[in-house]
């Protein structure tokens, strides 16, 4: 892996800044117009559960119990693992952005999906 997987917040997100861009929420960041941001792949189907988005709530007194839950949600999604593999590919060749809407940069599930993808690529090999 040559190159950077990256977190940004869809509302801090630059016209010129470089890289793949995938959109890792389930819904449409309010206020954003699909031409603004330029994606190149929305990843809703990687994204938590409805009923797992909803409890969490972004409630930090919650994120540890939500991360775990998160991460046994990724570890059963068949797509997950699929999304790995094109991640790779990608980031041969440019870095990855995973753009999420939440407010709170330590407190969102980008934060989880991010160290889950991580930890599969060294349990496979990849980096």
């Amino acid at each position: 892996m040559s190159h950077e997987l990256r977190l940004l917040r869809v509302y801090d997100l630059f016209d010129s800044t470089e890289g793949y861009r995938v959109l890792v929420d389930r819904l449409w960041p309010r206020g954003i117009r699909k031409e603004s941001l330029r994606l190149d792949r929305w990843a809703k189907e990687i994204a938590p559960s409805p009923e797992l988005r909803k409890w969490f709530g972004h409630a930090e007194e919650r994120f540890d119990d939500f991360a775990s839950l998160y991460r046994a949600e990724l570890d059963g999604n068949p797509a997950a693992r699929s999304f790995v593999h094109e991640l790779l590919l990608v980031l041969e060749h440019q870095d990855v952005l995973l753009l999420y809407a939440a407010k709170n940069p330590n407190c969102n599930h980008a934060l989880t999906l991010r160290e889950w993808l991580l930890d599969y690529m060294r349990e496979i090999g990849c980096i």
